[in-house]
């Protein structure tokens, strides 16, 4: 036993510690689980007749709650002593929420399944910027400064491992079962993912922190005076988030397009959508194992450039062809930059975040991001509509080159650092 421990934290750790970074890991195989059926929700909706909009609804929503939400979350959650329950407890409700879809379709007739669906998603969306916002916390926590790699890279490798292979195994179901029972079978037996991340999420142990002290005698414009200037004060996290803020409207002009340009352009099966999501996640390993070695030989900034520009590279050479295979190997080398951009990304973000006030930092990263995200799938679903899927796509890839050109330009707030996704 004390063999695997080690295996799963890096030397020097506490006991504690050890157990958070097994705790964290285990939490992994189960969001893993869940997270397979993530690929396969805009597929289901298309299947069902889905309009381009009501797919692009479906990404939108929770980055539209997140928007209008992640800070008044993060204030309350930075009035918690611990907020480890919040997280747990949060993951847990979005993660059934793929249960209520598996079972809508044996209450409802099938015409109204589709705003449905939504509406289930609709109601999970304050769980999910719950977790947004309390994962980068907890799990900055968890690490410290000094080991958020070795943590993260270890946690997204087991959880794109567990993702790859379920999300393959779920493909061949998919192909071999009628539809819509066959997505029935997939989110519901998926959804007992959730419960795996429950159990052990909740037993991570985090010392209590002593929240700001409370100001009752401030007026509201007083008190946004004060955020204003506690904002204010940390250039390098505002030259940061404004970066991100565009690389993740490219992103997320992406979203909804790629699961229909699989569907309506190439008519890929179901089966092959799998495989293509089951390269991008499987190869995350490998990604992990590379930038972990290279942010060590070469610093975070040289991540954060080439992650951002190969990754830039993925919808236009998906927008290049019809062919499946191409789209399988295309997805692989995606999943690698993307490894890359995941670590870099929470690192940075939390680099340029004072500890004291990290769920009012984070909370406000996640509303600009998320305000990307609101408007970037829906003007993608618009494009699409009016230039076609593979057109949209190439403004994807501009876009994230654009940000890519940003995060490679000096700023003076100074260099960006080592820089820091359900």
């Amino acid at each position: 036993m004390k063999r695997f421990h080690w295996s799963v934290a890096p030397a020097g750790v506490t006991s504690i510690q050890r157990q958070n970074f097994l705790n964290v890991q285990i939490d992994a195989v189960g969001i893993g689980l869940a997270s397979a059926a993530a690929p396969f929700l805009p597929v289901f909706l298309a299947r069902l007749g889905a309009s381009h909009f009501q797919v692009g609804l479906l990404t939108a929503m929770p980055a539209l709650a997140g928007f209008l939400l992640a800070v008044a979350i993060g204030y309350f959650l930075q009035t918690r002593r611990n907020i480890v329950p919040w997280f747990s407890g949060a993951r847990l409700l979005t993660n059934l929420a793929y249960a209520l879809t598996g079972i809508a379709p044996f209450l409802l007739p099938r015409d109204y399944l589709v705003p449905a669906v939504l509406l289930i998603w609709a109601a999970v969306t304050i769980p999910q910027t719950v977790v947004n916002i309390s994962f980068s916390v907890v799990m900055n926590a968890v690490a410290g400064p000094e080991r958020r790699y070795d943590l993260m890279s270890r946690r997204w490798s087991i959880l794109g491992f567990t993702t790859a292979i379920t999300v393959a195994i779920m493909g061949q179901i998919l192909d071999r079962l009628s539809f819509p029972f066959n997505y029935q079978v997939v989110f519901i037996a998926l959804s007992v993912g959730g419960l795996i991340s429950y159990y052990y999420s909740s037993h991570i142990e985090l010392p209590d922190t002593e929240p700001p002290p409370a100001r009752p005698d401030l007026s509201r414009s007083q008190r946004l005076k004060g955020f204003a200037h506690l904002i204010r004060g940390e250039p390098a996290f505002l030259a940061f988030i404004a970066k991100q803020f565009v690389y993740t409207a490219g992103t997320g002009l992406a979203l909804p397009l790629l699961p229909l340009y699989y569907v309506h352009e190439v008519q890929a099966s179901d089966t092959w959508i799998g495989l293509i999501n089951t390269s991008q996640t499987a190869i995350v390993l490998v990604g992990y194992y590379v930038w972990v070695r290279e942010s060590k030989r070469h610093g975070g900034r040289f991540v954060l450039l080439w992650t951002t520009f190969g990754l830039a590279l993925h919808p236009a050479l998906v927008a290049s062809t019809h062919q499946v295979g191409w789209l399988v190997l295309y997805a692989g080398a995606a999943g690698i930059f993307q490894a890359g951009l995941n670590l870099v990304f929470f690192d940075e973000l939390m680099k340029t975040v004072p500890p004291r006030y990290s769920a009012t930092f984070v909370s406000l990263s996640q509303s600009l991001q998320n305000m990307a995200t609101v408007v970037a799938p829906l003007l993608g679903t618009l494009l699409a509509d009016q230039i076609g899927l593979g057109n949209a796509l190439l403004l994807s890839a501009l876009l994230r080159l654009i940000g890519f050109a940003l995060f490679a330009r000096k700023t003076k707030t100074g260099p960006i650092p080592s820089e820091a996704s359900v």
